[in-house]
């Protein structure tokens, strides 16, 4: 049987083909507005046909049209399609928290007024709301280790123990407390640990109270002994030193035992631990690195809600009109690579262009969808998936993950993340569906609700949820509770 030759065959079949410009534009679309900002700058440096534009006009400046057949090819759309993604899609605190009370801390805050002069003050992440104080009036232009240092310029100390001050200072944490062993800064600064620790004890009379600490127990026993003698701060110092554990588990019997303390004293006590601040550092965390600028701007009109763009976070762009001039006028003089510059200059503002284009409509489909929270909070929001998002626009899955990642909105009650508006779907008994954020919300309103000495366990709560038309699993229950930085209900009661 002879052999079989090699032979020509014709297929036909569809590829995407990852030109550098989508590429460009897959990149600008998952970028946060402060790596857009770095990535801009990177550009500047990189092009030189590309200058800042600091006129009062439009955000992204219109690039001078080119004559000919050019105009055209530079108009090519790169639209960020379904079709063209189809092959790119991407897929200690704790228990001082439980020990006090279950209510989660804010993960978001925003401008209740929904005034844009309020950017600058949305944080993520927790808010320090203790009461105004010398450290946290400073916090905003001194770090701890700044405020530290300007008490230790004034405390009159001898030359080598200010020596070994310097060196605590330099070890305590952002969040207050010194995390090294003392004997380590004996050996390295060749002096004895009880210079060190009579050294240590300067630096714990230090503003704020309880800096210097090397534990929780002594951060707050630091702060209780600022309080005037009472047997109420007698007790919570032999809390603090001894029993934290028992305290965080709200043992009031074995409390009273091991204390020798009554009820009532028992309770005063633990109200004077409950007002200690756990992290004395906490006022001087650098907030700039918690600031949220929104991309996006929902307001009030009426009754109608106006989504428009941040024009902040807009990079503020043109071609250098010298360059442009010189090109369009044929007058390159042999420099090829400056109109390969120009043309890549005018697809990075198409593509920054493009950015904003998909996110504000993407928001504006968000918002739609979900009005009923813009007026009654997160217990009226409503199911939401990325696949409903992206059917309505005609975009891939993928284009609307990276939209809603990193991105913000700015709303009357608050700033979040585009995904805050996403939420899987919860069966009900009449045959609807229930978002899990609004789900979430309910299950913090009733644990806001409850009786402190009998708090809800996760299956009451499901059961409750049940009796409203939710069908939540006690689980599920138990995932959302610890989403929301709650504490199961052992360690919410009440002593």
């Amino acid at each position: 049987m002879a052999g079989v030759g090699p032979r020509l065959e014709l297929r036909q079949g569809q590829s995407l083909v990852m030109t550098p410009q989508l590429q460009q534009a897959i990149k600008l679309l998952q970028l946060s507005n402060v790596e857009l900002a770095e990535y801009c700058e990177a550009e500047l440096e990189k092009n030189s046909l590309l200058e800042r534009d600091d006129r009062e006009a439009a955000p992204i400046a219109e690039a001078p049209e080119a004559s000919g057949d050019g105009a055209a090819n530079e108009r090519a759309d790169v639209a960020l399609s379904r079709d063209d993604f189809s092959k790119t899609s991407d897929m200690d605190e704790a228990a001082h928290d439980n020990m006090y009370d279950g209510e989660p801390r804010k993960t978001a805050e925003g401008p209740q007024s929904g005034s844009l002069t309020d950017w600058t003050t949305v944080k993520s992440g927790n808010a320090y709301d203790g009461e105004d104080s010398l450290e946290s009036s400073v916090a905003a232009d001194a770090s701890l280790k700044d405020y530290l240092e300007s008490q230790l310029s004034i405390a009159a100390l001898l030359p080598e123990d200010r020596m070994i001050l310097t060196a605590l200072i330099d070890a305590v944490d952002e969040t207050g407390y010194l995390r090294a062993e003392l004997s380590d800064f004996a050996n390295r600064l060749g002096c004895e640990v009880e210079d060190v620790q009579a050294v240590l004890g300067v630096l714990q009379g230090f503003d704020p109270v309880g800096v210097g600490a090397r534990d929780l127990a002594e951060c707050l026993s630091l702060q209780l002994r600022a309080h005037p003698p009472s047997p109420a701060r007698e007790v919570a110092l032999r809390i603090c030193q001894d029993h934290l554990e028992l305290l965080a588990k709200r043992d009031l019997k074995k409390l009273m035992a091991a204390t020798e303390a009554d009820e009532d004293v028992l309770r005063q006590a633990q109200a004077l631990i409950v007002a200690c601040e756990p992290k004395p550092g906490r006022p001087f965390v650098d907030a700039e690195s918690h600031i949220i600028v929104p991309d996006v701007v929902v307001q009030r009109s009426g009754r109608a809600l106006k989504v428009t763009l941040n024009p902040d976070v807009m990079p503020k762009l043109r071609i250098n009109d010298l360059y442009a001039a010189a090109l369009r006028g044929g007058k390159q003089g042999g420099a090829s690579g400056l109109s390969t510059r120009l043309q890549e200059a005018r697809w990075f503002m198409k593509n920054i262009q493009q950015r904003f284009d998909t996110i504000l409509r993407v928001s504006k489909a968000i918002v739609e969808r979900q009005k009923a929270f813009f007026t009654h909070g997160e217990i009226a929001m409503k199911p939401l998936v990325l696949r409903e998002i992206a059917d309505e626009l005609g975009l891939h899955e993928s284009t609307i993950s990276r939209v809603t990642t990193a991105k913000y909105m700015a709303t009357p009650g608050g700033t979040y993340e585009l995904k805050y508006f996403f939420g899987s779907s919860l069966s009900t008994e009449a045959g609807g569906n229930a978002s899990s954020t609004a789900v979430r919300a309910l299950i913090k309103q009733m644990i806001g609700a409850e009786d402190p000495a009998k708090p809800l366990s996760d299956s009451t709560l499901s059961h409750m949820l049940e009796e409203q038309g939710i069908q939540v699993a006690r689980r599920t229950v138990a995932k959302y509770r610890e989403s929301l930085k709650i504490a199961p209900a052992n360690l919410r009661k009440a002593m």
